[in-house]
């Protein structure tokens, strides 16, 4: 049997089958579809048209628009029907036509995104995909298997992120590009292939980091890119430098970090 409060309001033509979990003040709309294996927590309102299937948690106060697909199985080739899980953080919004899909047993069987994001129409999650907080994906954005985005991270209408690639917090996509590297903290990238332009020096502001820091993250990015060597070994060679500058340095461990995927660069790869 589902467990539904008495405070959730569901309408006569919706489907929620037995062993959902209702919590109070959960709406669901005309024709929409509640899997057997679903959590929708307090005040989550599903309008028409909703899906919302696998095993699925859909946080607290959390909208989703009519045609949205939350929780449907990967489209990993390699799907063979194993446990997985999608997790949805509070108060997030996913607008009409949206799809989030459960993880794999290959990529550790989760699908994660955190709070307060902002999912517009038509974007895609794919299996295995860790989100952070605080994100806005536009129209048509699409995100391939594995990919990892931090906190407040921006990306651009119609952008496509290449499988496995990580975007660091506060970065900026263009609208329309291509990731197929990562990305760093900070950036700001744009083209398809996508070539970093600089750092999110906007973004930056608006999240109150003070003029001297942004300086300072700005001279770590020239050491970085500008040097002679490679950019890992660049990033490493400074390290000593920026110790006392916190975001300098989450641009360093970014970079250092163990990655399936190259990093971003202001130069265009040839080939």
């Amino acid at each position: 049997m589902s467990t539904i409060a008495a405070s959730a309001r569901i309408h006569p033509t919706a489907i929620v089958e037995d062993g959902a979990v209702i919590g109070e003040n959960v709406i669901v709309g005309p024709f929409s579809h509640v899997g057997p294996r679903v959590v929708l927590k307090d005040d989550v309102e599903l309008a028409s048209h909703v899906v919302v299937t696998g095993k699925t948690e859909i946080g607290r106060g959390c909208r989703v628009f009519s045609m949205a697909v939350i929780g449907g199985v990967s489209q990993s080739l390699h799907e063979a029907g194993e446990e997985s899980t999608l997790t949805v953080g509070a108060n997030c919004v996913m607008r009409e036509g949206v799809t989030m899909n459960t993880g794999t047993v290959g990529g550790g069987g989760k699908t994660v995104v955190g709070s307060n994001c902002l999912f517009l129409a038509n974007s895609h999650v794919a299996h295995d995909c860790q989100l952070g907080s605080d994100i806005i994906m536009s129209n048509n954005v699409m995100l391939a298997g594995h990919v990892h985005v931090a906190d407040r991270a921006i990306l651009g209408g119609g952008c496509a992120v290449h499988q496995f690639s990580r975007i660091g917090r506060q970065a900026f996509i263009g609208g329309l590009s291509a990731v197929n590297y990562d990305v760093i903290p900070y950036g700001m990238l744009n083209g398809n292939p996508g070539v970093l332009g600089g750092l999110n020096v906007v973004g930056m502001t608006r999240a109150g980091m003070d003029k001297q820091t942004i300086h300072r993250v700005r001279r770590a990015y020239k050491d970085i890119f500008e040097g002679e060597g490679n950019v890992r070994a660049n990033a490493a060679a400074v390290r000593d430098a920026y110790v006392d500058c916190a975001e300098a340095m989450e641009i360093i461990d970014f970079i250092t970090a163990d990655s399936d995927r190259a990093i971003s660069s202001p130069f265009r790869r040839k080939g």
